[in-house]
């Protein structure tokens, strides 16, 4: 029979059953049957909170009919892992833009979009007194550094679809990835030359792109190998701050569990 962490027990029934479901899904794929020797629940019992967890999103099914972790799952993982992209970056942003003088933003991929997810720019504000790149801006991610650096390490599929009308080939992701970094456009900002690299979260994936930018005077102006170590360095703080968020929810669930 499987069971769950103790602080992941609620004390409210129906949800403490769902909970051991989704842990023996999270594990494998797992027919019903198998689903009702290793909870201990009854057929009826399993059937019923697997058939509303599948109505919710929450579980799903392969094409043999086993149970599997739904979409609305992995969709709420990867915002949550968002979120703590932003919240990590206004620091880091603000010390880069400080030392390179350009704008600096956090950016991820959203389809086949980049969007700006946090920023810090310095220079006039637009005519309307708004941010020259608000976050929630979205443009294609069909050219620029952060386009490539967006889609250089993603899965093959996700590769595969992604150079569909885009600017750059599969030779140019390669370079990309063999050397760390990207330079070219800007199209958050037309007229800007954009360097940008990736961010990992604790499982070492790339989340977004760090990218600084400006006008390219200013750009030339900067020793390139400074440049570069400057963001590099600005990434693997993001990179800690990630990895320091994440260990704080399993810290407490183990302090939780020891009362």
């Amino acid at each position: 029979m499987t069971t769950v962490p103790q602080e992941w027990v609620s004390g409210v029934g129906v949800l403490d059953k769902a909970s051991t479901l989704l842990a023996i899904v999270e594990q494998a794929p797992t027919p019903l049957s198998e689903l009702v020797s290793r909870s201990g629940l009854t057929r009826p019992t399993v059937h019923r909170i697997a058939v509303a967890l599948e109505r919710l999103g929450l579980l799903s099914r392969d094409f043999h009919g086993r149970f599997v972790l739904g979409p609305r799952l992995g969709s709420m993982s990867v915002e949550a892992r968002y979120d703590r992209l932003a919240q990590a970056a206004t620091p880091v942003l603000a010390e880069l833009h400080a030392r390179t003088g350009l704008d600096a933003r956090i950016l991820r991929r959203r389809g086949r979009l980049q969007t700006c997810v946090a920023a810090c720019a310095g220079g006039a504000p637009g005519p309307d007194g708004s941010e020259r790149v608000p976050v929630g801006m979205s443009r294609p991610a069909l050219a620029g550094a952060v386009a490539l650096v967006l889609l250089a390490w993603e899965e093959p599929e996700e590769i595969h679809e992604g150079l569909h009308g885009a600017r750059f080939t599969a030779a140019h992701l390669a370079q990309v990835r063999r050397r760390g970094w990207a330079r070219g456009p800007d199209v958050m900002q037309p007229g800007a030359v954009a360097f940008a690299v990736p961010v990992q979260d604790t499982g070492d994936r790339v989340v977004g792109a760090l990218s600084v930018s400006g006008p390219p005077r200013r750009m030339d102006s900067l020793p390139g190998r400074w440049l570069a170590a400057t963001v590099f360095d600005a990434a693997a703080d993001l990179a800690d701050a990630l990895r320091r968020a994440h260990a704080v929810p399993s810290q407490r669930g183990r302090a939780a569990a020891g009362t």
